[in-house]
């Protein structure tokens, strides 16, 4: 072989070495856009875990009795607390309204015990009525039993606030998957604004409840207190549930424009 001849085929395996390599690097950067990133991975887990509790009806609209919990989560929300405000409201005895409340409480768990329900599930309510008794109990006030809410519904409140503020609004993590778009709605500024707005209605249930609630607090008018308690918790957070499914419900064009990108895919 003469020198040119060598020199020639040096260059062409130089040239085959380096398209193979310029085909290797395309390869792995096609699959590095397809991949989805640890916080899309992480948001899937998220969203799949929330989107348990949440139910919809065969036309694929939202029932948002089930997925606030149904008749018993309503129940088992509201009777504890409506329990202890009639009965301190009649007797005036605080002992007397926190024993009714957490008796209440247990009834509902030995009811999921015995239906075979998680232990997680069947005493996270007791423990939530325990812990509002014994703020109750501690200071000698029956206002108290409603302070431990206070505290729940700022934590909420700056967690869905946080959300919004890092592009990852709640309400879109949690509808998405029960949608089937997992995290694929965050590509879209349109659809990401919508569940921007469905989470801050859902932070403005929260705010309006501590807006309406804590000057009855500091008022000391414990019987209007509670009695916005019940009426303020599962049966008004259920309204901005409905409120945020109907704005971010899918217009026929996006779901052409998503069928046809799935067909494609």
């Amino acid at each position: 072989m003469t020198a040119s001849q060598e020199n020639a085929a040096t260059r062409e395996t130089a040239g085959q070495t380096d398209a193979g390599q310029t085909d290797a690097a395309q390869t792995e950067t096609a699959q590095a856009q397809a991949a989805p990133s640890a916080a899309e991975q992480f948001g899937e887990q998220i969203s799949a875990s929330a989107a348990q509790k949440m139910q919809t009806r065969d036309d694929g609209s939202l029932d948002v009795l089930a997925s606030a919990g149904g008749w018993r989560g309503l129940a088992e929300a509201s009777l504890p607390a409506a329990a202890f405000l009639t009965a301190f409201l009649v007797t005036e005895e605080l002992s007397t309204a926190l024993l009714l409340a957490l008796g209440m409480g247990v009834l509902f768990t030995v009811v999921r015990l015995v239906q075979r329900g998680s232990l997680l599930q069947s005493f996270s309510g007791l423990v939530g009525v325990a812990i509002c008794a014994a703020f109750a109990q501690v200071s000698g006030e029956a206002r108290d039993y409603f302070l431990p809410g206070f505290f729940i519904n700022i934590g909420y409140l700056l967690v869905f606030a946080v959300s919004v503020a890092i592009r990852w609004p709640l309400m879109g993590v949690l509808f998405g998957f029960v949608r089937g778009e997992g995290t694929s709605w965050r590509r879209d500024d349109l659809r990401r604004r919508r569940y921007a707005l469905a989470t801050w209605i859902i932070a403005a249930v929260l705010a309006t409840r501590l807006a309406v609630q804590l000057p009855m607090y500091w008022a000391d008018a414990t019987g209007a207190l509670g009695t916005a308690r019940v009426v303020m918790g599962v049966p008004l957070y259920a309204l901005g549930l409905w409120l945020g499914w109907m704005i971010t419900r899918p217009t026929e064009q996006e779901q052409r424009t998503s069928a046809v990108q799935d067909h494609d895919g």
